[in-house]
């Protein structure tokens, strides 16, 4: 890679890691998450993550565990290696958004128990909005995972073959 494209890829990674501690994210896991992200290798230890970030080994280790806990990344064989190597993991993104409903349906306890809790008034009609919100999303959310899934082994069966992109 050239090193106008090497300067690209890392500006890139920088962008999206912002992108994603703006979203939340803590900022040694979002910058990991794009190192992982924008790596072509099949995994990364602490110390290439390091070396990537200009960061301490040690400074990475945080930022693996929230990944790992995450779903996004996890642990990977590699053979004639001593070092503990990460990948990304296969299909992360929906993992991700499958393992939200537990926090969801944390939210939608206690607004129910909130529910019960307040009398007729605005109190209730927000919580009852907050229900029937979190309540539609999981309802919704199997069979959004279920198209994606179609349609990405749609688009890589018509790259297979040559067809556009989607």
């Amino acid at each position: 890679m050239t090193v106008t494209g090497e300067t690209d890829r890392r500006e890139a990674a920088e962008r999206l890691a912002l992108a994603l501690v703006a979203a939340g994210m803590q900022r040694m896991a979002a910058r990991a998450l794009a190192a992982f992200l924008f790596s072509d290798e099949e995994s990364l230890t602490a110390g290439d993550l390091a070396d990537e970030l200009g960061v301490s080994a040690g400074s990475v280790s945080g930022a693996i565990r929230t990944l790992a806990q995450l779903g996004l990344i996890e642990r990977s064989f590699v053979a004639g290696s001593r070092r503990e190597h990460f990948r990304m993991r296969e299909n992360a993104w929906t993992t991700v958004y499958s393992r939200q409903h537990s926090m969801v349906d944390d939210v939608l306890s206690a607004a129910e128990k909130g529910i019960d809790a307040v009398g007729p008034g605005l109190a209730h009609d927000r919580l009852v909005y907050m229900r029937d919100f979190y309540t539609f999303l999981l309802n919704e959310v199997p069979a959004l995972v279920e198209r994606f899934e179609q349609q990405r082994a749609g688009a890589q069966r018509s790259r297979r073959r040559g067809g556009p992109r989607p």
